[in-house]
C-alpha cells in the first residue's frame, strides 16, 4: 500500500513522492475533483454533489489529493473548503495539473462537470448538505 502520509510540504522529490503523486491521479473521480477545484473553491459537499458518490468516498479521494499536495483545504465552521494548490513550491504538482486540465478540456465528462458546477452553485450549501444526509440515511435502511 502506498504512503501517502509526510509527503505533503517535501521540497526534496523523490522518485516515490513522484509516483505517489501520480497514484493519485490514476482514478477518475480524484481527476475530476482536482480539475473541478482548479478553476475554484469548493465545500466537501460541492464535491460530493458533483462526484455523485458517498461523503465518506469523497473525503478519502479528498485526502488522498491533499496528501501528495494537489489540493489543501480550510475549515470555517462546519464546513471544509478544499481548492487546488499552485505555487512556485509545488512546481511538479502543479505543471502535472496544468497538463492534466490541458489534456481533458475536450472531455465530455469534464465539460459536463463544469455545467454541473454552476447548477451545485447555485444550490445553499446548507440545503445541499442537508439532502445528502437525507440520502445517506436513506441508503443506510
Amino acid at each position: 500500500m502506498a504512503n501517502y502520509r509526510n509527503i505533503q510540504g517535501k521540497s526534496n522529490w523523490t522518485v516515490e513522492h513522484c509516483l505517489l503523486t501520480l497514484k493519485a491521479l490514476a482514478d477518475e473521480n480524484r481527476l475530476r475533483a482536482l480539475i473541478a477545484l482548479r478553476s475554484r473553491e469548493l465545500c466537501q459537499c460541492q464535491v460530493v454533489e458533483l462526484l455523485e458518490l458517498a461523503p465518506s468516498t469523497v473525503s478519502k479521494h479528498l485526502s488522498l489529493l491533499k496528501a501528495v499536495g494537489l489540493i489543501e483545504s480550510r475549515k470555517v465552521g462546519r464546513w471544509i473548503y478544499f481548492q487546488a494548490v499552485v505555487t512556485e513550491d509545488n512546481e511538479f504538482q502543479t505543471e502535472l495539473a496544468e497538463l492534466v486540465a490541458a489534456q481533458t478540456k475536450s472531455s465530455e465528462l469534464i465539460r459536463a462537470d463544469r455545467k454541473r458546477i454552476k447548477e451545485i452553485l447555485c444550490i445553499d450549501p446548507e440545503c445541499l448538505c442537508e439532502t445528502q444526509r437525507a440520502k445517506s440515511v436513506t441508503t443506510k435502511k
